[in-house]
């Protein structure tokens, strides 16, 4: 199907609720016709390792009354949300896209999942990962070309979202595994800042975050807020700061260009539709700050040049040990991939590690020296749309190149369903200082106004 960021409607939630106090919906009925969807899709989209389709309506039939007796835990009570298959749900295995978890069910909810029950969302399935949340793609396909990658490593959540299979959906990102999956896939995303939603049992990487793709701002943020109520951040982390309900719209005064090291290789029709946005922007007297207009700036993007190695090398020597104990105990379970990043992290020693977190450590204090020169900053999600997909490519869901930096920085960052280049969506990345989520989301919110 081809895309077109202006006609596309994604399903949304927060429009129905209105609606069930009278009578006139319900949250069973809504689950209905997520689900016929999801079977008229699914075939092709390959999004849902499982689903619980007996325990969702269980969950919208109490929602449903909760709602009549007009008494819902919360804006997002009766919900329908898909988990990415690295959380842990007490109903449903969390195989992890990998054959050494295969029938993996430790039968427990993860921090974020008890959150969303205790404020009446319906846990529909788990959503198809990468293996481990690397590299290693799983069988989920783009949901506006199925020849493409839906991107990773949160696939299946970003395509089931991209599918109008749910309003809603749970990823993780440790280098760009929300935004850039969620920029192939035509949704809203937000990665928070770093420990604002607690990971419960995945907190084996210092940057791994807890993220949501949804079909609009409003249904994105209030599963955030709803979530970061409930369970808090990550151990030691404040959580997630911001109102109850979905940021306003917010024009900005002036906005960062961040170009990173994937700007040079855009292609010309990725390039110009940024450009267009930009100049959008300016017409609406909104000030554009880039790399060669302030040495901050520039200092900034040197400092986030080398961000991508730095985030490879963190990330393999953190798992180091969890992968060489599958390796040992399930030969022939970790793929290809996932081995070759076990060699990276076993060529690493205590003292390059050190020398990485310092690497990070000084990219942070570029990223606070440029807060007083705007209001947030602004790059593309993905370096064009969904590339064909290609397990043997050396990136098979696409390049994390623009990620990398809010990952490694611990930044907020919302993606944007803006743009369409060839028939195929692009989302606009909006990134801010730590702790500015709810500053992000509106402006986010008010450029997807403006365009």
């Amino acid at each position: 199907m081809t895309y077109d960021a202006r006609d596309f409607r994604a399903l949304t939630y927060f429009d129905h609720t209105g609606r069930f106090r009278d009578g006139g919906d319900d949250p069973r009925r809504y689950l209905e016709r997520c689900l016929e969807t999801i079977a008229a899709r699914e075939p092709v989209v390959k999004a849902w390792v499982v689903l619980n389709e007996q325990g969702a309506r269980a969950q919208a039939d109490a929602s449903a009354a909760r709602w009549r007796a007009g008494k819902p835990l919360s804006p997002i009570d009766g919900m329908p949300i898909g988990i990415k298959d690295l959380i842990e749900t007490k109903d449903m295995p969390t195989q992890m896209g990998c054959a050494a978890f295969a029938g993996n069910f430790p039968k427990r909810d993860s921090a974020v999942v008890r959150a969303l029950r205790d404020a009446g969302a319906v846990i529909l399935g788990k959503c198809v990962t990468t293996e481990l949340g690397g590299a290693h793609p799983g069988p989920t396909t783009n949901p506006f070309d199925e020849r493409r990658t839906p991107g990773g490593s949160s696939s299946g959540s970003a395509a089931a979202v991209g599918a109008a299979m749910i309003p809603a959906a749970i990823g993780t990102q440790v280098g760009g595994s929300v935004i850039r999956p969620a920029s192939y896939c035509a949704n809203w995303a937000l990665k928070p800042t770093q420990g604002a939603l607690h990971r419960g049992e995945r907190q084996g990487y210092s940057q791994s975050t807890t993220g949501v793709h949804a079909g609009s701002p409003v249904d994105m943020w209030r599963v955030a807020i709803e979530i970061g109520g409930r369970a808090g951040g990550d151990p030691g982390h404040p959580g997630l700061f911001g109102p109850a309900d979905a940021p306003n719209a917010v024009k900005p005064q002036r906005l960062i260009v961040t170009e990173t090291a994937g700007f040079e290789a855009l292609d010309a029709a990725t390039r110009e539709a940024f450009e267009r946005v930009l100049a959008q922007l300016r017409e609406r007297d909104v000030e554009i700050v880039r790399r060669g207009d302030s040495p901050l700036v520039e200092s900034f993007e040197r400092g986030i040049a080398n961000i991508q190695a730095v985030n490879s090398d963190l990330c393999a020597f953190e798992n180091r040990w969890s992968f060489a104990n599958i390796a040992e105990q399930q030969p022939g379970a970790l793929s290809a991939r996932a081995l070759r990043v076990l060699e990276r992290g076993r060529a690493m020693n205590v003292d390059d590690y050190r020398q990485r977190l310092l690497e990070r450590e000084e990219a942070k204090r570029r990223l606070l020296a440029i807060a007083p020169l705007g209001d947030a900053l602004i790059s593309l999600s993905s370096p064009g749309p969904a590339p064909l997909h290609d397990p043997q490519a050396p990136r098979p869901t696409g390049d994390a190149v623009f990620n990398y930096p809010s990952s490694s920085l611990g930044a907020p960052a919302v993606t944007v369903p803006l743009l369409a280049v060839s028939g195929l969506p692009v989302g606009v990345q909006i990134m801010g200082q730590l702790h500015a989520d709810a500053q992000v989301a509106g402006i986010a919110r008010w450029m997807h106004e403006l365009v």
